[in-house]
């Protein structure tokens, strides 16, 4: 008897500013899926944050890709319900005209989840706790996980106190900003010009901005708070933009070291730079490092995994003074791209481990911590005397 096919749900989408981002990702995913030893389930989420089951969902992001368009209304508004007797999918009454149907793809419990998600509702916890109340094994950190990998201040705090070098910065309300507005500028006097202003919690480069003289501040700030109540002010650190892949659960692995190079008259490592303009940047894997580096860069790797209770995947970013006397974590992303040209399965390639294997391996480690955490206690029974 032929094995049965492990049943996948990919979550793709999502209500963030990086949504298009994860259509390409989730394209990439689905498509390095082995069919035999896979059921895809591809579950698209809409900027509405409505779910559809995508019975087309391949030829449908083949189409949407390109342009980075949104995604439309899928063939089923389906949901999962928060409490984990069946992990089942369950349609939903029709939507803005879309009308639930009984679909063949609908039968039977997922076995584990993908969450595809880029950004906030996807990659910061609710995803993930939503999984959790029904039960469901994802891939992935959990929600402790993936909430403080999104928070730029709490992981900087976090990373800090595990010894783990992070920039000088400075975080700030909107609140705060909007009533001591000489706040911010004291906080970028103190790093010293240039400063760069970035949304505490997103991704992708969105709302960041290269401030280098305080004139510029309030705009770029105004920018960020665009995405975020609170901002951050980071010192740069001029020099090289490396980044490294992790991999595991307890016992997590460090991939090779890539390096970012910014071209196209780009000054830093931008949305434009990363996926609008095709020359803005390009990526040197391995990257040519020293060997005592390289170490050093794949040791900060796996500590900044740990120190942020982190499970399955990260792609851990790095600063460095050109000397490389310096080296800062710049940021941890839980839920990394997958794209045609992201570094997270290109650093795994490069060390050995191609796409297919990859998502394989992220799938079995899903489970395994599943099975972990299944057989803990949650409730008490006080024996009666």
């Amino acid at each position: 008897m032929a094995e049965r096919k492990i049943r996948v749900g990919i979550l793709f989408g999502g209500r963030s500013g990086e949504h298009e981002i994860s259509l390409r990702s989730a394209l990439t995913v689905m498509s390095a899926m082995d069919p035999k030893r896979y059921d895809i389930v591809p579950i698209g989420i809409d900027r509405e944050g409505r779910w559809f089951l995508e019975n087309n969902a391949l030829k449908l992001l083949a189409q949407t890709t390109p342009d980075l368009g949104a995604l439309s209304a899928g063939d089923t508004p389906v949901t999962l319900l928060p409490h984990n007797d069946s992990r089942m999918l369950v349609p939903t009454p029709s939507t803005k005209g879309v009308t639930a149907s009984t679909s063949p793809s609908l039968a039977g419990p997922l076995d584990v989840v993908f969450p595809v998600l880029h950004g906030t509702f996807g990659e910061d916890g609710t995803v993930q706790g939503l999984l959790e109340l029904a039960g469901v094994p994802y891939v992935g950190a959990g929600v402790l996980g993936s909430a403080v990998g999104m928070d730029k201040d709490a992981q900087k705090r976090i990373l800090r106190d595990a010894g783990v070098p992070v920039v000088k910065y400075h975080s700030i309300i909107r609140a705060d900003y909007e009533e001591h507005p000489a706040l911010a500028k004291k906080y970028a006097r103190e790093l010293g010009y240039p400063v760069f202003v970035k949304p505490n919690a997103l991704g992708s480069s969105i709302g960041i901005s290269k401030v280098k003289r305080p004139a510029d501040l309030d705009a770029a700030l105004r920018d960020a708070f665009q995405y975020d109540r609170k901002a951050l002010i980071e010192e740069s650190c001029v020099g090289r933009e490396l980044e490294c892949a992790v991999l595991g659960n307890d016992r997590p692995e460090a991939s090779t070291v890539g390096e970012v190079l910014v071209t196209g008259g780009h000054e830093f490592y931008s949305y434009e730079s990363k996926y609008v303009d095709e020359k803005g940047s390009h990526t040197v894997i391995p990257a040519k490092l020293p060997k005592a580096a390289l170490n050093t860069i794949r040791k900060m790797a796996v500590e900044a995994f740990k120190a942020l209770s982190l499970r399955g995947m990260a792609r851990v970013d790095f600063l460095a003074r050109r000397d490389l006397k310096k080296i800062y974590v710049n940021e941890v992303n839980t839920i990394p791209g997958f794209t045609s040209i992201s570094m997270y399965p290109k650093l795994w390639e490069a060390s050995g481990v191609p796409i297919a294997k990859l998502i394989d391996r992220l799938i079995e480690l899903a489970l395994e911590d599943h099975r972990e955490r299944a057989a803990l206690k949650f409730t008490f029974n006080q024996k009666r005397s």
